[in-house]
């Protein structure tokens, strides 16, 4: 028996097939080249882009051909769906997104949780030097535009301990990098520190009590050991108050002092970038000189409508921040170009920020519509689709074109 793996978006969903690829493994099937000598295909979804959500049903619709021929020669062939797409269908507490991927993906024999895939086996890596080590997953966060937590729900932080081991032990068979992987790695830990769900209610207080000076709330004594020794965590800004506990520079230097060559993290938030953490990054030398922090919009109303919690001045005060204490630093970013009624001032107003920051990439995406997000359910996408193309191509030439043109001289 044999089976292929297709996967569509992020880095997280490349690990998470890593991990589906491991689990088969162990049933003792083993991975082929192509979906025409597998007897099993797992569509590892995306749904953060309409386009990724189309590509799979076109995938699915073509996968169905090769299983009518499977079954007419009495072959084993299975259609597995897992990933972002499922995520939403078994969240969408009204039924009807698992209706609608069941009708339009008819030949699915299976729709799979990823959450059902778990951490106990080691995954099974394509590349042999640098390895993507999921430290959390999910997102609490809502931004207006996104559908993440949906897909993968509320976050969910796995033990520091096993996180470190993981990457000792990849350390030890010869790894020389590692990506830390998170939908927002920042604020990793606290659910862990205060409980997954606490962290709404700590939101929720309208006193800013997370200072030294003020420790008197019983949810604010909060004690965690780190190799036997109780530890302080890191208290970040969240909607203007010291709200979110967090250990993720623990946890980011604990990687560190292993000894890799070079320790990436994907991805931050803006709101909760913290000092404790720029320092982490001065001090450790082998921890990434390019950080991608997404902006979205350099526009404030158009940051207030998208329900993202920092302004353009704010955003441009941190990037000068690292810039200061990290000379050497470089920065890349996600933008989106034509969320609902972004004005041509607006726009500009990105623009200034891409031309003063001088990013060395960015990821640009035109705003579609997604299932479940506060925008597609009070917001219009009234931007024409000709106004948002022309505003990504604006972008492409003004920060990728000239990336693009460095790797080709490079090479």
């Amino acid at each position: 028996m044999k089976f292929f793996i297709k996967t569509f978006g992020c880095q997280q969903n490349v690990a998470d097939s890593e991990r589906i690829a491991s689990a088969f493994k162990a049933r003792g099937i083993n991975p082929t080249s192509s979906y025409e000598r597998a007897n099993y295909v797992i569509v590892n979804t995306c749904m953060v882009r309409q386009s990724a959500e189309h590509r799979v049903y076109g995938l699915v619709h073509n996968l169905g051909k090769i299983k009518q021929q499977k079954q007419k020669k009495n072959e084993f062939f299975k259609i597995v769906v897992t990933g972002c797409m499922v995520g939403i269908a078994f969240r969408d507490k009204s039924g009807e997104f698992l209706k609608t991927i069941r009708k339009r993906m008819p030949d699915v024999d299976e729709f799979m949780p990823i959450e059902e895939v778990g951490f106990d086996l080691e995954s099974i890596r394509v590349n042999q030097k640098h390895a993507l080590v999921p430290i959390s997953n999910g997102c609490n966060n809502f931004c207006t535009f996104c559908i993440v937590p949906f897909t993968r729900g509320r976050e969910v932080s796995r033990p520091f301990e096993d996180i470190v081991n993981e990457c000792l032990n990849l350390k030890n068979k010869g790894y020389t990098e590692v990506t830390l992987l998170g939908q927002n790695v920042n604020s990793y830990g606290a659910d862990l520190l205060i409980g997954e769900n606490n962290i709404q209610k700590t939101r929720d207080l309208k006193k800013t009590y997370f200072q030294k000076k003020d420790l008197a709330h019983p949810r604010v004594k909060i004690e965690f050991k780190l190799n036997g020794e109780k530890i302080e965590p890191v208290y970040v800004k969240h909607l203007g108050r010291y709200r979110i506990p967090t250990l993720f520079p623990y946890l980011l230097e604990a990687v560190a002092k292993l000894g890799f060559e070079k320790i990436h993290f994907y991805s931050s938030n803006p709101w909760d970038f913290s000092d404790e953490l720029i320092e982490v990054i001065s001090r450790n030398k082998n921890i990434t000189r390019t950080i991608h922090l997404p902006i979205q919009s350099g526009d404030n109303k158009v940051l207030k409508r998208m329900n993202r919690w920092y302004t353009k001045q704010q955003y441009i005060n941190l990037i000068n921040k690292m810039k200061k204490k990290i000379p050497e630093i470089a920065f890349t970013t996600d933008i989106i170009v034509g969320f609902c009624g972004e004005t041509e001032k607006e726009f500009k107003s990105t623009v200034e920020v891409a031309k003063e920051v001088g990013y060395k990439k960015a990821y640009l995406s035109i705003y579609s519509q997604r299932p479940l997000t506060a925008a597609t359910k009070v917001m219009n996408d009234d931007v024409p689709h000709a106004v948002k193309k022309q505003r990504w191509q604006y972008l492409e030439d003004l920060i990728n074109k000239p990336y693009l043109e460095q790797l080709r001289q490079s090479n």
